[in-house]
This record gives C-alpha cells, structure tokens and sequence, in this order.
C-alpha cells in the first residue's frame, strides 16, 4: 500500500560570493568543503541547489566530500523575493520597517518570486511518497531558507523577514506524517571556524 514517509530536510546558504556573484571567495569554498564534511555522516540521497553560479559551486565543493550522493540543480531554490505583504497584514510597529526592506528589491524579483516561492514548498517540503524516509540536502538562499522555516512553523507569510542565515550554515527540518514539522537546526555553523562564520551578516547582528 502506498503511504508517507518521513523526509529530513538539510538546508545550507551558498558559501560567501564574489561582488559580482559569479562565485565562491576562498572563505565561501572553504565553507563549503566543511559544510561538505560535516554532513558525511548524513544519509543523504541527493544534494539540489539553485540554478546560481554561487550556489552551483557550493553544492559541487560539498557533493565532492559526499560519498556518490547526485548533485543536480533545481529551480525551485533559486533566490528570490518569496512574498511582498500588504501593509494589513503586518503588525503597525514593524510595517514601515518590512516593506521599505521588501521595496529595495527590484519590481520584476518582489512579481516572480512568490511563483519560485510556491514552487520550493511543493517541491522540497513535507513528508514523501512511499515506505522509505528521505533525506536530501538543498543549496540554496537566504530567503528561501526563511521562507521554508517559516513555513514549517505555521508563522505569518510575512515572517520570511528577519530569518536569516550565515553563509555555509546549516538549517534542518523534519516532516514526519501525522506531525507537525519539526525545525531541528536553524543557522547552525558549527562546523566552521569563528572566522568563517556570520559572514552575510550586517555586523551589528553577528553574535
């Protein structure tokens, strides 16, 4: 009989990018190297990452510490604007705040975003088809990684806001049939060194 089984979902922000974003900094591939080493206990089954050259390169540099785990682009984790709330929708002490943030983003990424956003739920979270638990790993943004914790805790649309996530961390969340997701690690950068860690941060929010 067919039925759900339990996915673990691995997410990581790309490593820390160039200016001009065509790829790694030597900080951004050695975060990924450790990512990738950190994760070699992990049962993954699959490593996705978005179409971006910084992402690409990150999921490569990790899938090269994995032992013959596949690593292929998805779309469905490219970077992007994941929802562009209503002023109704947010709490008066923090509206101006949101959608100035929001704002600053061009009009075509705050249009097609939600679409990618939408995509990256369907795709990537809750439990999967069949017997056999999952575990796979996606490479992918800030954003995305905000939207998809939020989404696992049931928060507001809006609340992808202010979840953010260093380069090469780690955040992980379980969707088990019949329970509420479970967010399991969020930000995690434990396995990289102090100087590796916060990077795209602001430096008034490292810790």
């Amino acid at each position: 009989m067919d039925g759900t089984a339990t996915r673990t979902l691995y997410l990581a922000r790309h490593g820390e990018a160039l200016p001009d974003q065509s790829g790694l900094t030597e900080n951004g591939r050695r975060q990924a190297v450790l990512l990738g080493r950190r994760l070699r206990s992990a049962p993954l089954t699959a490593v996705h990452h978005s179409p971006l050259p910084r992402a690409a390169e990150t999921a490569r540099l990790v899938g090269a510490e994995l032992d013959g785990v596949p690593v292929a682009p998805a779309a469905e984790a490219a970077d992007c604007v994941p929802q562009v709330p209503k002023r109704s929708e947010l709490p008066p002490d923090v509206a101006d705040f949101v959608l100035g943030f929001v704002h600053r983003f061009p009009a075509e990424e705050r249009e097609q975003g939600p679409a990618v956003a939408r995509a990256a739920l369907e795709r990537f979270a809750g439990p999967v088809s069949g017997d056999t638990p999952r575990h796979e790993l996606v490479v992918t943004h800030n954003f995305v990684i905000g939207w998809l914790v939020r989404a696992a805790l049931e928060a507001p649309n809006w609340r992808w806001v202010g979840l953010n996530h260093g380069n090469g961390s780690l955040t992980v969340i379980r969707y088990t049939p019949g329970r509420p997701s479970a967010v399991l690690l969020a930000n995690d950068m434990g396995h990289l060194p102090e100087e590796l860690r916060w990077t795209g941060f602001p430096p008034e929010i490292r810790l």
